[in-house]
């Protein structure tokens, strides 16, 4: 199956407009100035393993809830660290109401619970939210001992 759904994403350098799909091969630039471009996608029960697990790049996913505040507030900083670190990492939301069998699958106690995938296995986990300094710093570490 091949998931032909995409989001736009404002260049953070140029200021365009892109279409980005939400499961493709490589990195997404942006069309008019050629820079990396952030990769922020929703996902589900159905898209999950073509969007997340099949990704070139690490995947950071966020599973969050509607009802929950905490995952409002760590929304903008993970978006911050998506933007960030463009071309590194690619983010993942999902709604875990809304997608059963992914919260029972990694088991989500809490929301938000965050994870690292890289080639779909599970490098990092952590509950609950965090200012995007921490964030990105949990990502970078998590990333590093995967290499190291």
């Amino acid at each position: 199956m091949s998931t032909m759904r995409a989001t736009t994403v404002g260049c953070p350098h140029c200021g365009r407009t892109n279409r980005v799909p939400v499961a493709a091969e490589g990195r997404p630039k942006c069309g008019h100035c050629k820079r990396l471009l952030p990769w922020m996608v929703d996902a589900g029960d159905g898209d999950f393993t073509e969007v997340a697990e099949r990704a070139d790049v690490p995947v950071v996913v966020d599973l969050w809830a509607t009802w929950c505040g905490p995952c409002r507030m760590v929304s903008p900083a993970l978006e911050k660290v998506a933007t960030d670190l463009a071309g590194r990492i690619k983010l993942v939301k999902v709604d875990v109401d809304k997608n059963p069998r992914l919260s029972r699958r990694f088991e989500v106690q809490a929301v938000p619970t965050l994870l690292i995938l890289d080639h779909g296995e599970t490098v990092a986990r952590q509950a609950g939210a965090a200012p995007a300094p921490a964030l990105r710093q949990w990502v970078e570490q998590s990333l590093t001992a995967r290499k190291g």
